[in-house]
């Protein structure tokens, strides 16, 4: 039964992040898509979202860096090899798409000179449209990605507590052991 625990530390940052980053992509999908560059609300929003992204990318690296730097539990055994695999993969893709998440986020907003916009309040107007940026598509591109991987990781925690019943989430959850 998996029932050891991870550092506390990382469960606070795992759950941290992953309310952060459903809202980040979220807002992305819908406010910040549906809301015209044209628009004053628009400004207001990206601030919010460039704010919420630089905040994922930061707390990703001090995750990332407190688990190389304690001990963790056994991998889990799923009986399945491709499955097991998958897991693995999924977690090491979340730092990795989660940290070019924040890279092509910030190349958009280079390129598109919004830090000066959103920040420095010069009273430039927004690009017509984002999709000029190749960063921008590549931005979209890992936002899917990231919400596919997310489902896949909810869908696995839950085969493992409820099909496995293995006690997975145990070693993410706050409390006593």
């Amino acid at each position: 039964m998996a029932n050891e625990r991870y550092h506390p530390a990382l469960i606070t940052l795992h759950w941290l992040i992953a309310f952060m980053l459903v809202v980040a992509i979220t807002i992305g999908m819908t406010v910040l898509e549906d809301t015209p560059n044209s628009s004053p609300e628009k400004i207001g929003a990206l601030k919010g979202h460039m704010i919420g992204g630089i905040l994922i990318l930061v707390l990703t690296i001090v995750r990332l860096v407190v688990k190389v730097t304690t001990s963790n539990p056994a991998p889990v055994k799923t009986g399945n090899p491709f499955l097991a695999k998958l897991g693995v993969g999924i977690h090491h893709g979340f730092y990795f798409f989660i940290i070019a998440m924040a890279g092509s986020g910030l190349a958009t907003a280079i390129a598109a000179g919004l830090p000066d916009i959103v920040f420095g309040g010069s009273g430039a107007p927004l690009p017509k449209d984002f999709s000029q940026f190749a960063a921008r598509g590549v931005h979209g591109l890992i936002a899917d990605i990231l919400v596919v991987m997310v489902i896949l990781h909810i869908a696995g925690a839950l085969v493992h507590q409820f099909k496995l019943k293995d006690n997975l989430m145990a070693r993410m959850k706050f409390g006593k052991k």
